[in-house]
Order: structure tokens, then C-alpha cells, then sequence
């Protein structure tokens, strides 16, 4: 299949190159010249704007870093709809608040292209490897025309609801994820003030009921996971400011919901104070330098 691909940053890079390994032809653009460097050499065929990368496409997938990324690759004159034929699906997979995924929806139907938002979950290391989980928002039709494309790039497909859904789903996730980090990391910090062995607190809490991804998968204390940023100085991950920018959708999502988020809201302050420090380019796990710095510790 012929795929326009628009965004060749760390998660759009691998992405990418996942959808060449599993054959299909990919036309893609990006701002960055080592993106497209490395989307040459794993086989991509480069293209000058948006509008030229999906002229020929069968399917169009953009990964970009914010909602106002979106709407100039979407809406301006040498954006995606601008080049896109009609009737060729379109699957947005940047995390974005609901009502830009709604309009970018409404625009793309109003000249015949079916739109899908599909946020996915996985990291870096999940579309290296090929297994992320993507949360759709689109209809059920257009939810398994994709689905041979996007198994390209994951494991998991959920379709959650129709256009915006699947960014819902993903601001609800990344709240509750911001928010376990915080807490794992001010229990495995009190937990060594007091005395106890770290490695043995966090075996405690893994076979316990404190047990989650934040204390099993990537535990914030150095040398508790092997694998988890906090065991190799908080570099790769998720970065503190991507986790920001998350919290922000979905605190700014609540306000206009007029929905209490009370632990977001103060996880949303915690990470900002992270991010002024800054430490906004480590991974998120590094909110435990807030406690450490509090204690006087390194």
C-alpha cells in the first residue's frame, strides 16, 4: 500500500520505518534533515511539503508534536488535505486535545476523506519495535480498513468511540500515568529516608497492592529496574515535558468538561516545576530530583 507519512520524530521515525519492513511503499516529509535522512535509508521516498508526501497516497498517517503542528499540516495550502484525493483515509497519531481531532475531522469530511485519531501508547521503544497500542477514535468501517496498516506499527487496536475518542482515551491514560509516577516516586524516596533498602521496598510494593507500571515497569528509583530510564541517568523514555504537555490537555480538557481533576492538576504543577528546573528532557521518572532535592540528597 502506498502511505503518506508526515512526522519523523522519535516516535514517527520508527513508525515509518516499521511500515517499510512490513512492505508497504511510504512517502514522507519532515522538517528535520537528519529525519529524513534516516527515513531515506530505511527505504522512504522523500517528499518537499505535507501536500507532496500524500498526492499519491492510499492512506495518510501523521505523528507530530502538537495540536497547532496539526492544523498547519492539515489546513494550510500545501498541507494534507490540500494534496490528498478524496476518499483516502487520513489517521492522525499525535496526542492532541479532542476538539482539534474533531475539527481536523470535520474539515476532512467536508472534501471526502474519512478521518481517524489514533494516539498510541508504547514509547520510543514500542514503535521500534513494532508493538504499540493504538487508541482510535473512527467509525467501524474505517477502524478495520486501517487495521492491516496499523498492525504495521502495533500490537494492539481498540477502537474507542468515534472522532476524538481516541485522544480522550489517551489524556485519561497519561493523567493516571503522571499521577502513579508521582506517587511511586514520593514512596520509594520516603521509604529510603526512613531506612529501608530501596530494592527491597520496591520488591514489596510489586507483590503488593502499591504494585503498577510506574513501580514494576519503570520504577523512578535508580538501579531498581535494569531497563527503566531511572537506571541509566532518566535518558530515552518519555520526556517530563511531553508528560506536561499531556497533563495540560487533559486538565485544560476538565476545565471545559467542568470536571474536578484534582491529583491532575497538582501532578500538572509538579511536572511544571520539573520542567522550570530544567529537567523537562529527562524521562518523566525523573520527578523523584523534585523529593531528592527536598531532602537534600543528589
Amino acid at each position: 500500500m502506498r502511505i503518506g507519512f508526515v512526522g519523523l520524530g522519535h516516535m514517527g521515525g520508527p513508525m515509518a520505518a516499521n511500515l517499510l519492513k512490513a512492505g508497504h511503499a511510504v512517502t514522507a516529509f519532515d522538517l528535520v534533515q537528519d529525519a529524513l535522512d534516516a527515513a531515506k535509508a530505511a527505504g522512504a521516498t522523500l517528499a518537499a511539503s505535507p501536500r507532496a508526501a500524500v498526492e499519491d497516497a492510499e492512506v495518510v498517517i501523521t505523528m507530530l508534536p502538537a495540536a497547532q503542528h496539526v492544523k498547519a499540516v492539515y489546513l494550510s495550502d500545501d498541507g494534507v488535505l490540500a494534496g490528498v484525493a478524496k476518499g483516502v483515509p487520513l489517521v492522525d497519531s499525535s496526542t492532541i486535545d479532542p476538539a482539534t481531532a474533531k475539527l481536523i475531522g470535520e474539515a476532512a469530511a467536508k472534501q471526502g476523506n474519512p478521518f481517524a485519531d489514533a494516539p498510541v501508547s508504547g514509547g520510543v521503544v514500542g514503535a521500534q519495535a513494532g508493538t504499540l497500542t493504538f487508541m482510535v477514535g473512527a467509525d467501524e468501517t474505517l477502524f478495520e480498513t486501517l487495521r492491516p496498516v496499523l498492525a504495521g506499527m502495533g500490537k494492539n487496536m481498540v477502537r474507542c468511540g468515534e472522532t476524538g475518542t481516541g485522544q480522550i482515551a489517551k489524556i485519561c491514560n497519561n493523567l493516571l500515568l503522571g499521577i502513579s509516577m508521582i506517587g511511586v516516586a514520593e514512596a520509594m524516596k520516603l521509604g529510603e529516608t526512613l531506612g529501608i533498602d530501596p530494592v527491597k521496598l520496591a520488591s514489596i510494593i510489586n507483590t503488593s497492592t502499591g504494585r503498577c507500571w510506574s513501580s514494576d515497569t519503570c520504577n523512578p528509583y535508580p538501579g531498581i529496574v535494569e531497563t527503566a530510564p531511572a537506571s541509566r541517568g532518566y535518558s530515552g523514555g518519555f520526556g517530563a515535558d511531553l508528560m506536561l504537555k499531556d497533563l495540560g490537555l487533559a486538565v485544560d480538557a476538565a476545565r471545559s468538561a467542568k470536571q474536578p481533576v484534582f491529583m491532575g492538576a497538582l501532578a500538572q504543577q509538579l511536572y511544571q516545576s520539573m520542567s522550570q528546573q530544567g529537567l523537562g528532557g529527562l524521562d518523566f521518572s525523573g520527578i523523584i530530583k523534585l523529593y531528592a532535592k527536598q531532602s537534600g540528597a543528589d
